[in-house]
């Protein structure tokens, strides 16, 4: 097979719409895989759309049609069949080889192949791709059936197949973008081609069992078969539908992982083949003596390469061999959500993932990369690929193979109701189709879930009355979806949604039963009502804070800056979203007096910090009652764009306070106290120390619990061990003598053993009395930053470095570090040689929560 590459320059022009003025009305330059919004960008024709109010501006893009224009030379490889291939088209498109139209496309979530062959001709030729103006498009086809269907957000995403946040979110900029957004070529080729490959696989005892579905097509056939993959027959030259070449399967320990897993010396798998009839086959191995994968903090991740060859073709991939399971079988207290690999519990410690950048081409390895490893450093074991974005690139799936990070994967469908009539549907079965065969080579792939929300708004948004008996998608999630992932993929579990409760009979958001979003608290509770929550699995909870300084303050210029200004509005999409803040700080930080306001600096720390206080609280309440809760996924790992959000680490890569909550939250074995055993309507003073273990062995330590003042002296002080085993955890009542502090204002409790330590603060920073100047710091050069050493002279809460506000290249690598009066913790600055020692110990660069008593 030759491959011609149609990827690089083009021009791109509008061809109706806002965008016919003077200024837009010439041809840009475009670059392939991309999209028009960089291009117009790159040619100075528009201001960045993430700057300032720029977003407002920009909008006529997405009302605009654009053609896409390029022109290539020919001269036909001696091959049979000639298909123009496109992996990516956002995503109304039309498609025209030399001035006739080859094809219509109407879905950004799958790829495309049309036989072209008969309109090349040797020389120069021209391929032309236009794209329908998206937001209109989705208008109009609303209109034509029936009107608008539920949906959030104020365009009718719903009628597309189009990456859904690109419409805007309430964390996202809305750009709904045009464009060729992943490669596009000509491959010339003869006899027969592998079409795809599904190598399932299973662990029989010591053995690994690989199955793998390979579906092939012919050169002479009509090319309908390319269009969805399936069984769909290919014609041999004898016409007796079979091919008369077999498939060779080969299976071998890959080496890069071979030496960090230790299975260099597991034996390959035998070589097998069968003949390849009626367009696929099916083909089984055996490999003895596998090495299994594991998730991360289980064991290793071993991964096999896996070789396909049909006649001249051939497709290579990596498997990992392990079995997954999720019981959400009823039981005394409801239904569980439990996810088991290898047999094995898993207690989920996960994190949302969204789209990691408003303009898709605009990801690279390196960006994936470093989004991974922030989750990996923040000890999440799992990424939920979010239903209102895309099936993501191979380069996300492949680090998590590597690392054993666990994915759980949306069909795409969120927050809206969809039609399940054929103008929608006949572009969801080959979609899905498509996705389930692609992404089921990757062992971390562990679960398909069919929505995000979309059974919740049903039973509980009011959509009802609203769809006077129209489809709204149920018929994807109970029937289709199902059904493909029973069919191409029985090795993975299928959940119709999230949330959901595995019972007709009950709501789809039951906290005892299945897994639940948890939004009360962010949209209007105080979030200590997370502790009235005894969730069995929690798929979604979140509280905002803003991004970096310097991430900030890059795109927002009001003068002077303020939490309500014009430009700050534009980036926070959440509804009331600032009240929202501003209410949630009430009761756990200083607030400003009536009439006064605070510094935007301390604004903008003191919405950070409270952001870690809350999700800190919420995910130990949830892991303090392992077993019966086994999971959570915080919302979100990541930003789109600079915005104020629910994100861990901002769209600029810096790791929010929040993720370093995180981090201590989410340790594999976990120290927490806990306001006794029922939580918030508990008793005044009764606390329990919870061990919480969720690795994979044993974990018995002489735990110590201490008074401490905030002049360090101890005031009460007593050890006792705890025992807990894998996914489990242990429990115990402190004596009044610890749990009743002497002056909750002035102490904490100090909770060591197991490796790890937690200081529990029994009083609000709003109640506590700290010293006036409790840190004492001492800066250093380095090659690439600094190091700073940090002693605290008193107790000094959430001691955070925020060396960005200095140089927006600087990274560190603690924070929100408690000190105990005499402690010392050493931040490392990096990625800012040369960055201003000094500073780096001024009062806004080196923080704590007693500044905002202050």
């Amino acid at each position: 097979m030759e491959r011609t590459t149609l990827d690089g320059t083009w021009t791109v022009e509008v061809v109706t719409g806002p965008g016919e003025s003077e200024r837009h009305r010439d041809p840009i330059e475009a670059v392939v895989p991309g999209c028009v919004h960089t291009d117009l960008l790159r040619a100075g024709r528009i201001p960045n759309p993430f700057d300032g109010d720029a977003e407002a501006a920009t909008q006529w893009i997405g009302d605009t049609v654009w053609r896409y224009r390029r022109t290539f030379e020919w001269s036909a490889p001696d091959e049979t069949r000639h298909d123009l291939v496109a992996d990516g088209l956002d995503t109304l498109a039309t498609i025209e080889v030399n001035g006739i139209v080859v094809a219509t496309t109407a879905n950004q979530h799958r790829s495309y192949r049309f036989p072209v062959g008969h309109l090349l001709r040797p020389g120069t030729n021209e391929v032309v791709v236009t794209f329908d103006a998206p937001v209109p498009a989705a208008e109009r086809l609303s209109a034509l059936h029936g009107g608008e269907l539920p949906h959030v957000n104020h365009h009718p995403y719903n009628a597309l197949r189009k990456n859904a946040s690109n419409f805007g979110w309430d964390w996202g900029i809305d750009v709904a973008t045009s464009g060729i957004w992943r490669s596009i070529g000509i491959e010339s080729w003869s006899g027969v081609r592998i079409a795809a490959v599904r190598p399932l696989v299973d662990v029989d005892g010591t053995t690994g069992v690989l199955t793998a579905h390979v579906d092939v097509e012919h050169a002479g056939s009509t090319g309908a078969f390319a269009q969805a993959i399936g069984s769909a027959p290919v014609t041999s030259a004898g016409g007796d539908g079979t091919v008369g070449l077999e498939a060779r399967i080969t299976v071998a320990p890959h080496r890069a992982s071979a030496a960090s897993a230790g299975s260099g010396t597991v034996p390959p798998g035998r070589a097998a083949s069968r003949p390849v009839v009626d367009g696929s086959a099916t083909v089984r191995l055996e490999v003895p003596d596998v090495a299994v994968w594991w998730p991360r903090g289980e064991g290793d991740q071993p991964l096999y390469d896996v070789r396909v060859a049909v006649g001249d073709d051939v497709w290579t991939g990596r498997v990992g061999f392990r079995t997954v399971t999720l019981d959400t079988a009823a039981d005394a207290g409801g239904a569980p959500f439990l996810l088991r690999v290898n047999d094995r519990p898993v207690i989920v410690r996960g994190a949302n993932w969204i789209p990691d950048h408003a303009f898709l081409t605009e990801m690279t390895p390196e960006r994936y990369a470093a989004r991974i490893d922030d989750a990996v450093e923040a000890n999440v074991n799992l990424l939920r690929i979010w239903g209102g974005g895309i099936y993501e690139s191979k380069d996300l799936y492949d680090r998590c193979d590597e690392l054993g990070i666990l994915v759980w994967q949306d069909f795409l469908f969120a927050c809206a109701a969809y039609a399940e009539e054929p103008w929608l549907a006949d572009e969801v079965e080959p979609e899905v189709r498509e996705a389930v065969t692609r992404l089921s080579p990757h062992p971390s792939l562990v679960v398909w879930n069919g929505n995000n929300e979309n059974l919740v708004a049903y039973a509980e948004w009011g959509w009802r009355p609203s769809l006077v008996g129209r489809t709204w998608g149920n018929g994807y999630y109970r029937s289709l979806l199902p059904s493909i992932v029973a069919e191409l993929d029985p090795t993975r579990p299928y959940t119709p949604g999230s949330p959901f409760s595995f019972d007709e009979y009950l709501t789809p958001n039951d906290e005892r039963n299945g897994s639940v979003h948890i939004w009360d608290v962010w949209n209007r509770l105080d979030y200590r009502a997370y502790a009235d929550w005894q969730p069995r699995f929690v798929a979604e909870f979140g509280f905002q804070g803003p991004p970096a300084w310097s991430t900030l303050t890059a795109v927002v210029h009001d003068e002077p800056l303020d939490p309500d200004g014009h430009e700050m509005l534009v980036h926070q999409k959440a509804d009331q979203g600032n009240r929202k803040l501003a209410d949630g700080m009430r009761g756990h930080l200083p607030t400003p007096a009536p009439g006064s306001a605070w510094r935007i600096e301390d604004w903008h720390f003191a919405a950070q910090l409270n952001q870690a206080h809350a999700i800190r609280f919420g995910m130990e309440w949830f892991r303090s009652r392992t077993p019966d809760n086994t999971g959570m996924i915080v919302w979100q790992l990541n930003d789109d764009w600079p915005v104020v959000s629910w994100a861990l680490v901002d769209h600029a890569g810096i790791r929010k306070p929040v993720w370093y909550a995180v981090r201590h939250a989410y340790q594999p074995v976990l120290l927490t106290v806990q306001r006794g055993s029922s939580g918030a309507a508990s008793s005044a003073g009764a606390l329990d120390v919870v061990l919480v273990n969720a690795s994979g062995a044993p974990v018995s330590d002489e735990v110590t619990v201490s008074r401490v003042a905030f002049d360090g002296t101890v005031l009460e002080s007593s050890s006792f061990p705890l025992a807990a085993g894998p996914a489990d955890a242990a429990r115990v009542s402190l004596p009044e003598a610890l749990a009743v502090p002497g002056d909750a204002a002035s102490e904490v409790l100090v909770v060591t053993g197991a490796g790890t330590r937690t200081v529990f603060d029994p009083a609000e920073v709003v109640d506590q009395v700290f010293a006036p100047s409790p840190l004492v710091a001492s800066v250093e050069s380095t090659a690439d930053g600094a190091r700073v050493t940090v002693t605290a002279t008193s107790y000094a809460r959430d001691v955070s470095l925020f060396p960005d506000r200095v140089d927006a290249r600087a990274r560190v690598d603690e924070g929100l570090v408690s000190l105990l009066a005499g402690e010392s913790v050493v931040f490392t600055v990096t990625g800012a040689p040369g960055i201003d020692t000094a500073a780096l110990a001024g009062p806004l660069v080196l923080r704590h929560a007693g500044q905002l008593r202050a």
